[in-house]
């Protein structure tokens, strides 16, 4: 009797061994489950005996089975409550039930009570559990002889195995939530952080130039005609080149056409070719850029230049696909795609007639907008490298920027954009006379630079723009407390607060209501717009724009900073 006892003992511990390795061996739950019930049913006196898991329906469902058929264990669903099974998953408390056959509630879902009248079926089933948590129900049925066997092993080696069921599901569950939130995480920073484009030949990491890649990268590979929009200098050509790189087309011509070059009957010619004794001078018949784009794309630049009796020629080409030499009349076809640009206003020009509206709808198919350079100043640095790399190849030359001369690139304004900077860079490593280019090397560092003359930036909504030359400077005496320094004809007005203005130094006047300027009528009344009126009438020159408000540099220093306002540097 000790024997059997002993041997008993260790068939449990055999048993509650193999399946405490089969659940962690993987984190399939309904595999591990199976293999568990498979080995328990071959190590015990069990005939069947299946696992039952609470979705979020609130039913029960079948999550495995061993000794049950296919369709036996689709039939294992209960609701909380119903039958044996229902019962235990909602009270919490495992049930032995001897002989299923004198048991009312038993439902027999899978048949197990057989159909011998003398046999006898027990039904033992215990609660899966989490901490309080009650997961789903560990159901077996055993042959139960004579009614006389007593199950109280059995229901203990239950409890162990439905206590390890419970952690596997608890880890599964874990496991499958960090998983989720991983992929959920992964999904968003997908959608959040753009994958790097680039173009050959185009600089550009910041990103509104990320933006312009990823649109060219998606027309390219369409015959879409495309509309270039932008400041002058901003690289609308290298960006059409860049769209004819990388389409089907690549190893056709790009043929680029400038439209404000030509006079209207030449760029008719151009653009169409003309016929043997055409006009004077025809002395054969000559292919225009039309043909000579067949099969590749061909550049209109300056689009918004070309007169309106050439728009309509120029609609019927973009519609037909098809036109006449000029003294011609045979109609040519061409597949050319067209790539447009310009840096004017078309819908203001369609608004006043200057441009044909039918003409703006055929070209405006897809639009992409190029930013000024100081829109994406962080792309300034690698420009100003190439193209200083540049020169150094073409030159035989080792120059190299000073941390301080990339900081004064990237501090300017750049009105002439990429063009600009190009030239500005060629232009100062050609006249400096040492290996490291300083800031001092460039001619704004000295107020010899011309652009500021060239572009020199009014405010739209001014009635009247002032000139330089029309701003009287005049010696103002100190008064109100102030005080000159020596050699100095500005007034020093004192802060009402250290590294503050004075109240009357932007508004305007002084304290005693005089105003400070002449042109009295056009000046703005905050103080904000009235320091941002008088640095461009100087051109964003510091020092004059405080001879104009009769403050001091260093006032008007203050006043920028505190008011946040960028000033541009030509």
């Amino acid at each position: 009797m000790q024997k059997s006892g002993a041997s008993e003992a260790r068939r449990e511990l055999d048993a509650v061994y193999e399946v405490s390795k089969t659940l962690v061996s993987s984190l399939d739950v309904a595999q591990t489950f199976r293999m568990s019930l498979q080995y328990l049913l071959h190590a015990l006196d069990w005939t069947r005996a299946f696992v039952v898991l609470a979705q979020s329906d609130g039913q029960l469902h079948g999550l495995c089975s061993a000794g049950l058929s296919g369709d036996e264990h689709r039939r294992v669903q209960f609701l909380p409550g119903e039958g044996i099974v229902g019962r235990v998953y909602k009270s919490g408390m495992p049930v032995i039930v001897p002989d299923v056959r004198d048991e009312p509630a038993f439902l027999d879902r899978t048949g197990s009570a057989g159909g011998d009248a003398n046999a006898h079926v027990a039904l033992l089933a215990t609660p899966i559990r989490q901490e309080r948590n009650t997961l789903g129900v560990l159901a077996v049925f055993c042959d139960n002889p004579g009614g006389t066997r007593r199950f109280a092993g059995d229901l203990h080696l239950m409890k162990i195995v439905s206590t390890l069921m419970g952690q596997a599901l608890q880890l599964h569950r874990s496991v499958s939530a960090a998983h989720d939130r991983m992929q959920e995480e992964a999904r968003r920073m997908q959608k959040t952080i753009k994958p790097f484009q680039a173009l050959d030949q185009v600089v550009g990491v910041s990103e509104p130039m990320q933006e312009i890649f990823a649109q060219v990268h998606q027309v390219a590979p369409a015959r879409t005609t495309v509309l270039l929009r932008g400041e002058s200098g901003t690289g609308k050509e290298v960006i059409a080149r860049s769209i004819h790189r990388h389409s089907p087309r690549s190893e056709h011509a790009f043929i680029s056409v400038n439209c404000a070059a030509l006079t209207e009957s030449l760029l008719e010619s151009e653009l169409f070719g003309h016929e043997k004794g055409a006009f004077t001078g025809a002395q054969g018949q000559r292919k225009g850029r039309f043909e000579l784009a067949h099969g590749g794309t061909l550049f209109l630049d300056e689009i918004g230049d070309i007169s309106p009796s050439f728009q309509a020629k120029l609609l019927r080409v973009l519609q037909e696909r098809e036109f006449e030499r000029v003294g011609g009349a045979t109609p040519v076809k061409v597949d050319v795609r067209l790539i447009l640009a310009t840096n004017r206003n078309l819908e203001r020009m369609v608004k006043e007639g200057e441009f044909r509206a039918d003409l703006y709808y055929r070209i405006n198919v897809v639009s992409i907008q190029l930013p000024p350079l100081r829109e994406r100043r962080e792309d300034i640095p690698a420009m100003a490298q190439y193209f200083l790399d540049r020169f150094n190849r073409d030159n035989g030359r080792a120059l190299r920027f000073s941390p301080d001369a990339m900081r004064v690139l990237t501090g300017c304004y750049w009105p002439g954009n990429v063009r600009e900077l190009e030239n500005c860079v060629e232009r100062t490593a050609t006249m400096t006379h040492h290996e490291i280019i300083d800031r001092l090397a460039f001619l704004c560092q000295e107020d010899r630079c011309l652009t500021r003359v060239l572009h020199h930036l009014e405010r739209e909504d001014a009635v009247n723009p002032v000139r330089l030359s029309d701003i009287p400077i005049r010696e103002i005496p100190a008064s109100h407390g102030g005080h000159n320094h020596p050699g100095s004809d500005e007034r020093v007005t004192p802060f009402s607060m250290p590294g503050e203005p004075a109240d009357d130094e932007l508004s305007g006047g002084t304290s005693d209501g005089n105003p400070l300027v002449d042109d009295e009528e056009h000046k703005p009344e905050g103080e904000r717009e009235r320091l941002i009126w008088a640095m461009e009438r100087c051109g964003w020159v510091q020092a004059k724009a405080a001879r104009l408000l009769r403050i001091t540099p260093r006032q008007i220093g203050y006043a920028l900073h505190k008011y946040g306002i960028e000033v541009r540097r030509f």
